[in-house]
């Protein structure tokens, strides 16, 4: 009888079908977690170069739509120091960091639900070997020395494959969750290199260029009058 063979998954018990749930649960959430991730991640340093491109032709309101168009965290965190150039670094920092924290839950959602399936289903193929056993046991004892080896199999069967099948979702359940911790570990990193460097640029080369529109240019205007 083949491993794979479909035929099994019903010799395993009851305790099957919670694997096949919880299996079909991670599988979920895994490709959704991959897909939302993905579309939040970009090249923050080609980003932060044409937002810095846009800048030196002081055309904020420019780069301010290029940030709302495009998806992600670093986007946010960029257009939060755009909107406070013109205030003080304590102030910009201050909200760069806010739209972080905003940001930060987002992209850690159901990683938990991934590792608590990876944490729940050995037990649960556990009960099923618990269960599986009594039911051997149990058929050792009304069969007394007579218990043929198809009464007795049925347990061990239960009990061996709820084990299998346990095995077969934490393994990858547990890759899964080490896998998307990573690529969240990788968009935090870009996140904080982003905020650093488009507040390093904004209080320094880009207030050195001077007024350019908005509040500045209104300011020169009444300065000339």
């Amino acid at each position: 009888m083949s491993v794979l063979d479909i035929s099994l998954f019903a010799k395993g018990g009851p305790m099957m079908w919670v694997l096949l749930a919880l299996g079909l649960l991670g599988l979920m959430l895994f490709i959704e977690r991959t897909l939302y991730l993905h579309r939040g991640q970009i090249r923050s340093t080609a980003f932060i170069g044409g937002i810095k491109n846009i800048l030196a032709k002081r055309r904020i309101v420019e780069a301010l739509t290029v940030c709302e168009e495009t998806p992600g965290p670093v986007a946010a965190v960029v257009k939060a120091a755009l909107l406070h150039a013109d205030d003080s670094a304590d102030v910009m920092r201050f909200h760069v960091q806010e739209a972080a924290v905003v940001e930060l839950p987002a992209l850690e959602r159901r990683l938990a639900s991934i590792a608590a399936i990876a944490q729940v289903a050995p037990l649960v193929g556990l009960l099923g070997t618990v269960l599986g056993m009594t039911e051997t046991f149990l058929a050792f004892e009304k069969g007394g020395n007579y218990a043929t080896a198809s009464a007795l199999s049925s347990g061990m069967w239960h009990a061996l494959l709820c084990v299998a099948g346990s095995l077969m979702i934490a393994i990858p359940a547990h890759l899964a969750h080490h896998f998307l911790s990573g690529r969240v570990r990788a968009i935090v990193r870009d996140i904080e290199w982003s905020g650093n460097e488009i507040m390093k640029y904004l209080l320094t080369e880009y207030r050195d260029m001077g007024p350019a529109n908005g509040r500045a240019g209104e300011g020169g205007a009444e300065a000339g009058k």
